[in-house]
């Protein structure tokens, strides 16, 4: 403990364990002397702090921050405009106490912050002085991109202070988008749905995604006849393709007829050597894009994994757009090379980062000792680091060397001619380490002028195909092509846009369509009509039709939100504060110029503009409008006006439509619903109806769901098997039941005991069938009360 002015005479006296005591010699008060540490080094996570503390000595204590410490805090606005943009900020409730700690532990030391290298863990040094009430001048701040003893000493040798523009430009990043949220999704919650947010490149990233979308729905695919030939020399099989498609089953046909009575001759044979090349070490988005393609990992999954290894002192720094390799790193993977494959796999490159703002990134993503083929706490950190170490190590080596030829088949019936192409690795190069390489493509032995003998030749129609839907890591590709965010906020992006309903990740089934086929064989021509899926996809982020509808609200009223250059613009401006080459507070009132009149102007905006209101048409029978639109729930339909003195009845929109698409025919199908099938055998009517998850039919107070049955189809026999299946489910759940609604119920995470308000768990070892109900009773006083939900107060309009 630290002391204070106690008394005036006091007596020093060390005691044989080392604790240094002070004791009063008038009033002989016994005070221990707090042995801390001379140096404080402050860290952002528990898990590099414990690596950092193995390669420093006694004088060091390290201690983990647990991330930002100060932010704005979540209710209200905390900047103030008119003092531009002066921002409040205030510790996180659950710092406080963190806080408390370092400031014991910083008294009497030398405080050293040693968080990320990159504008968040600049800012994270910067809050930590206000925090600590530490000079920001003078406070020693250190960095490093990788956590490797040579690593952590040099950067205690060469500290510097903590860098001012690199707090602006993040401060500016925090502000900005405070402001954008704070004001913009108020409009939202008014306009469109309550709980909605709107982001500066959140909203980008869902416009990206709901645009797509809307181009895959509208393209229409054009088809083609792709003709290929299999032909014999001797005994071997030359594979080719012809160099033309046709347009039209006609064309198709006409062209297999000429081939009938052809004469098939190899007319040139063009041998040339090829090469190919590695790629770049990772930058974070390469690495999510990688790690997505080879491992299947989402990208969240591939920067948990990293942060991992890096904190345990195994890859360099992960949140980088840069593909430099220190010369250090360069010569480490030259001498693994030379030892373990030869001279001749080896080839010295540095790679030109594409990105010439580069966020103080200073080195590509690599293994702190390329030495270690494999490292990690668990397979899947294991499979991460594997993928870093080949990739860097691909990047040193020598391009994998081919053989490639081209044989040109004349016809002698027509000018059409077929190719056939071949290609056999001599020198597998990177390949040795990073393996995707093609499999050869041997062809035969022939000469210039030598007649082939015809085996076949198939046509088959293919269709054309739009863009693809976007993946996570495609995703995270377009935004790092468009300029739009760094390597800090890809991951946190794809992750908000999900959480909030915006984009789901999911499989899609896809359609049928029927495709022509020709096969000429002998001298017979067969044509065959096959069925082939389309459409279909996995793992693709599919946007709602909130997504949709946001997007077009966004785009006619708030422009500049989510138009692509502006966003990218933006991202220029904070690398410029970071340069120090402009003042945050300056960039920040451009903005507000521009973004704020636009948030007063939307208070004039109809609702029925912002939900997509259509009118559809009329309801023959009660001479109602129908109209389609948005609702709180998403996109439905509604019979009457809302301003009408009779309510409006809604009903769901019919599968596979949109607002944009459904007829009034469809329409009228759906307020037919709910539908009465009869009566169960103790005369209750049962109902079949669709609500906000899908098909269901209705007994009382128990809902059936009764996908894939369509309401209007389902007969009075299925829906009284599925009710019977329901309650057979119920009863199994449902183990025994007391008084005063007290039950013992068996859950998906095992049996437990309620009474509506509180759950406790039944102990493993105690039969819940045989529970007695004092004993259910005094499990339920035993167990912890629920967490109450904090109270959120509403908006005011």
């Amino acid at each position: 403990m630290s002391i204070t002015k106690i008394h005036t005479k006091f007596i020093k006296r060390l005691y044989a364990d080392a604790d240094l005591r002070i004791i009063c010699a008038a009033c002989k008060l016994d005070v221990p002397i707090s042995m801390s540490a001379k140096n404080l080094v402050i860290v952002e996570s528990p898990a590099k702090a414990k690596t950092i503390q193995k390669y420093l000595g006694k004088d060091f204590e390290v201690k983990s921050s647990f991330g930002h410490i100060r932010d704005l805090p979540k209710k209200g606005l905390n900047i103030d405009v008119a003092k531009d943009f002066e921002p409040t900020y205030a510790v996180s409730t659950d710092k406080k106490k963190i806080v408390a700690e370092l400031r014991k532990a910083a008294a009497g030391a030398e405080v050293w912050l040693a968080s990320d290298e990159d504008r968040e863990g600049e800012a994270i040094a910067w809050h930590l002085c206000q925090a600590l009430k530490l000079d920001p001048k003078k406070t020693k701040r250190i960095v490093f991109h990788e956590i490797t003893k040579p690593a952590i000493e040099h950067a205690v040798k060469n500290p510097r202070t903590v860098d001012q523009n690199l707090v602006d430009a993040q401060q500016a990043r925090r502000i900005l988008d405070r402001l954008v949220g704070y004001e913009l999704s108020p409009v939202l919650w008014k306009k469109v749905r309550p709980g909605l947010s709107a982001g500066r490149v959140q909203s980008v990233a869902v416009r990206l995604i709901a645009e797509r979308e809307r181009e895959i729905r509208e393209f229409q695919a054009s088809s083609s006849f792709r003709v290929t030939g299999v032909f014999l020399t001797g005994e071997t099989e030359l594979p080719a393709e012809l160099l033309k498609r046709f347009d039209t089953p006609k064309d198709t046909r006409s062209f297999l007829d000429k081939a009938k009575d052809a004469t098939f001759s190899v007319e040139g044979i063009d041998q040339k050597p090829g090469s190919r090349n590695p790629g770049a070490p990772f930058t974070t988005s390469s690495l999510q894009q990688e790690a997505a393609r080879r491992l299947g990992f989402s990208v969240k999954q591939t920067m948990t994994l990293a942060q991992r290894l890096y904190e345990s002192g195994l890859i360099t720094y992960m949140r980088t757009d840069s593909t430099i390799l220190s010369g250090t790193a360069i010569k480490a993977a030259e001498d693994y090379i030379l030892s373990n494959f030869g001279e001749n796999y080896h080839n010295r490159r540095q790679f030109k980062t594409k990105n010439d703002s580069a966020q103080e990134a200073h080195e590509a993503i690599r293994p702190t000792d390329f030495n270690k083929t494999s490292a990690g706490a668990d397979p899947q950190q294991k499979k991460l680091y594997e993928l870093i170490w080949r990739r860097v190590l691909a990047s040193q080596m020598s391009g994998a060397e081919v053989s490639r030829t081209e044989v040109t088949i004349g016809i002698s019936t027509t000018s059409e001619k077929f190719l056939a192409k071949g290609e056999v690795l001599k020198f597998d190069g990177y390949l040795k380490v990073y393996g995707g390489g093609k499999d050869d493509v041997i062809l035969p032995s022939i000469e210039k002028g030598q007649t082939l003998e015809r085996r076949s030749i198939a046509a088959a129609q293919t269709f054309s195909r739009p863009a693809a839907r976007y993946s996570e890591a495609a995703l995270v590709k377009k935004l790092e092509e468009l300029g739009i965010g760094r390597p800090s906020t890809y991951a946190p992006t794809i992750s908000t846009i999900q959480t909030r309903g915006y984009v789901e990740r999911g499989d899609l089934e896809g359609q049928n369509r029927e495709a022509i086929k020709f096969l000429l064989e002998a001298d017979e021509i067969t044509e065959t009509v096959d069925t082939e899926v389309y459409g279909a996809d996995r793992n693709k982020l599919l946007p709602t039709h909130l997504a949709e509808i946001t997007t077009d609200f966004l785009t006619k009223h708030f422009p500049t939100i989510v138009d692509y250059a502006f966003t990218a613009r933006v991202e220029e401006e904070f690398d410029t504060i970071a340069e120090g080459k402009e003042q945050w507070a300056q960039m920040l009132k451009g903005f507000y110029k521009d973004f704020h009149p636009l948030v007063t102007k939307s208070e004039g905006i109809s609702r029925e503009e912002s939900t997509q209101t259509r009118q559809i048409g009329v309801d023959p029978t009660s001479n109602k409008p129908i109209m389609s639109r948005y609702g709180r729930f998403g996109p439905m339909l509604q019979r009457g006006e809302t301003e009408s003195e009779e309510k409006p009845e809604f009903a769901p929109l019919p599968a596979n439509t949109t607002i944009d698409t459904v007829t009034l025919e469809q329409a009228l199908e759906m307020f037919k619903l709910p539908r009465t099938l009869g009566e169960t055998e103790d005369g209750k009517p049962i109902k079949a109806n669709i609500g906000r998850f899908g098909p269901y039919v209705q007994v009382g107070t128990v809902f059936v769901s009764i996908k894939p049955h369509d309401p209007h189809t389902i007969t009075l026999e299925e829906a009284l098997a599925l009710y019977a299946e329901k309650l057979e489910k119920d009863a199994k759940k449902n183990i025994q039941e007391f008084k005063g609604g007290l039950k013992v119920i068996m859950g998906p995470y095992g049996p437990f005991v309620t009474n509506g308000k509180k759950n406790a768990k039944i102990p493993k070892d105690t039969d819940p069938a045989k529970l007695t109900e004092d004993e259910a009773k005094a499990l339920i006083e035993a167990a912890p009360d629920k967490k109450k939900r904090p109270f959120r107060k509403k908006a005011s309009k």
